[in-house]
C-alpha cells in the first residue's frame, strides 16, 4: 500500500470567515490554526500545505479567562543589550488587537518554512469589515 500525496492542482483551497465577538481567545486560535493547517481535510499530510485561507474580523472583542488580562506579559527583543521589550495583553488589545490573535494561532502551528506558509493564509481584521469579498468567504461555525 502506498501513502497518499496530493498535489499542488488537486487541493482545493476554501475561504472561511471566522467571527471573533464573544470567543475565547485561546480555543479561536485552535480552530483557525486547525483550517489553516488544513487538519479537518481527508487529504490531510503533515509535511504539504493543504490548508484553507482564513478571515478573523471584529479582533478587538475577544475574550480571555481568568487574570490573563493583567499577568499575561508578551515580549520582543531587538537583538541589542537592554532592547528588551514588554507589552501587557490588556494593552495590545487596547493598540493592536490584530497582534494578540496572531500571535496566538502562530504559537499552534509548526516554526519552519511549511509555517511560515500556512501563517500567511491569516487575514486578521479589527472590526467587522474586510476587503475579501471577491473571494466569497463561507461563515465558519464553532
Amino acid at each position: 500500500m502506498k501513502t497518499f500525496v496530493p498535489k499542488k492542482d488537486e487541493i482545493e483551497r476554501k475561504w472561511w470567515l471566522v467571527n471573533a465577538e464573544g470567543k475565547v481567545l485561546g480555543r479561536l486560535a485552535t480552530e483557525v490554526a486547525t483550517l489553516l493547517r488544513g487538519k479537518k481535510k481527508p487529504q490531510f499530510v503533515d509535511f504539504f500545505d493543504s490548508g484553507d485561507f482564513v478571515i478573523v474580523i471584529n479582533a478587538e472583542k475577544i475574550h480571555v479567562t481568568g487574570k490573563k488580562l493583567e499577568d499575561k506579559v508578551y515580549y520582543s527583543h531587538s537583538g541589542y543589550p537592554g532592547g528588551l521589550k514588554t507589552d501587557s495583553l490588556k494593552d495590545l488589545l487596547k493598540d493592536k488587537p490584530e497582534e494578540v490573535i496572531r500571535r496566538a494561532v502562530w504559537g499552534m502551528i509548526p516554526k519552519n518554512k511549511l509555517g511560515r506558509a500556512v501563517f500567511k493564509k491569516l487575514k486578521v481584521y479589527r472590526g467587522p469589515r474586510h476587503p475579501h469579498e471577491a473571494q466569497m468567504p463561507q461563515e465558519y461555525q464553532f
